[in-house]
């Protein structure tokens, strides 16, 4: 425990109010005014009595012990979401604390309502609660307390470092996703322009048999039970459920972008979320991996409705390296471990140069599994093309915009041309546009 003594405003002024008189009285002596002694003595007496009581009451305070002191964390913070920290102060002392309190906020979290200040009763507690809202994921770690008490006659303040350890982890907005039932999520999706598409053609799973219906195929009917029961039976299809989903999430240098106080990264990590959360209920085993990061992370694939918080707890802390992202050598560790035929959903921010490598590395992959590409459309270039133009710097930023955007549009074409299918969005727009995208191809029994 670090401590510190400073004086109070209280003392200031009473010390200033001393030598204010003091000072009145010597020009009075010096102006040979009829002051008497009985002044002087009792300027000095009261100088002494000051001193006197401010010397009691700061070796009081040092001795006096500080409040018992707890801090209760949330396990999971979501970023960019407020939460509550609680504070448990309890005082044990024959008299009562006047204190100010100071919770030494993390890097990484934005604190509100600090510091406190208030009054412990002998033998009392108090609950404190200030909100926090976190600004990036991984763990934060809680170190210190700071204490300032106050001396019985307020003459003095104390700071006291309390050592008081906590932890927390700071997850992608996860919260409306956790515990929503089936009608909310698709409530959700709805609200999202995320639509269910039409489905085209049968599906792979046999699901059941009913009679007959209008707008049945030839091919659905089952003539062996037609025949057992005098009537049209056809055969119903469904999805198939026993498909595999690999998310593939670049690391590199580029999604360092900023775009509403998130990076692209986190964009993409939370529109991947929101992907395996819809192909977990469509039945669908999803993975994930990252490449051009200093650690790769590797998740197998797996089914069931705990197998999102599998995904949110091996890649909550993941961060951006400053490599280049290199497609060939990602594709070959993704071969090297993925051997089922899955969907892989390659999440990067796609540049012209890119061309040369990515082209060759998609076509090796496309060869055993189904691609799909999502590249993330920078806000601030389209902001940038619909700025009036007045000047030259600004004729030459917008010029310079519309050939960076022209040559990756020119890239992602010729990636459709060799049939790869490929989805640009705006980051806050990317998790829509790739739920969107899979329920077509699942509805369209492509996968």
């Amino acid at each position: 425990m670090i401590s510190s003594l400073n004086p109070t405003r209280r003392l200031l002024l009473a010390i200033a109010a001393l030598l204010a008189g003091g000072l009145l009285l010597g020009t009075a002596q010096a102006l040979d005014a009829a002051f008497g002694r009985h002044w002087h003595a009792l300027w000095w007496g009261a100088l002494l009595a000051l001193l006197a009581l401010a010397l009691l009451d700061a070796l009081r305070l040092q001795r006096q012990a500080p409040p018992q002191l707890s801090r209760s964390l949330p396990g999971r913070l979501a970023l960019g979401r407020w939460s509550e920290v609680e504070l448990q102060l309890s005082n044990s002392q024959a008299y009562p604390l006047l204190l100010e309190l100071h919770d030494h906020v993390p890097d990484g979290l934005e604190g509100a309502g600090l510091p406190q200040r208030l009054a412990l009763a002998t033998g009392s507690g108090a609950l404190l609660r200030y909100p926090v809202r976190a600004l990036r994921r991984g763990r934060l770690h809680y170190e210190h307390c700071e204490l300032w008490l106050h001396s019985a006659l307020g003459f003095w303040r104390s700071r006291r470092l309390l050592p008081l350890a906590g932890e927390t982890r700071v997850y992608p907005d996860f919260t409306r996703l956790q515990g929503a039932s089936l009608h909310g999520i698709d409530d959700w999706f709805a609200r999202l322009g995320v639509h269910r598409q039409p489905r085209r053609g049968l599906g792979l799973e046999f699901h059941q048999l009913r009679e007959y219906r209008e707008g049945d195929t030839l091919r659905q009917i089952d003539w062996k039970a037609t025949a057992r029961m005098h009537a049209p039976i056809a055969r119903e299809y469904q999805d198939d459920r026993d498909q595999q989903v690999l998310l593939v999430l670049d690391c590199g240098r580029r999604m360092r972008s900023q775009e509403d106080h998130l990076s692209h990264f986190d964009h993409a990590l939370n529109a991947s979320l929101l992907l395996a959360h819809a192909a977990l209920r469509q039945g669908d085993a999803v993975g994930l991996c990252t490449f051009a990061s200093d650690a790769p992370r590797y998740i197998a694939p797996a089914k069931g409705s705990r197998q999102l918080g599998v995904l949110l707890d091996g890649i909550y802390d993941a961060t951006c390296s400053l490599r280049p992202a290199d497609y060939g050598e990602a594709v070959d560790r993704l071969l090297a471990r993925q051997k089922r035929r899955a969907l892989v959903v390659i999440i990067s921010n796609l540049r012209d140069e890119d061309d040369d490598a990515l082209q060759p590395a998609l076509t090796r992959l496309a060869t055993r599994h189904r691609v799909l590409l999502a590249s993330l459309r920078e806000e601030r270039l389209d902001e940038l093309c619909k700025r009036p133009v007045e000047r030259l710097d600004e004729a030459l930023d917008y010029c310079g915009a519309r050939d960076y955007l022209a040559a990756r549009q020119e890239l992602l074409a010729r990636l459709q041309a060799r049939r790869l299918p490929v989805v640009e969005a705006r980051p806050a727009e990317l998790g829509p546009a790739l739920v969107q995208r899979y329920l077509a191809m699942k509805g369209s029994g492509s996968l």
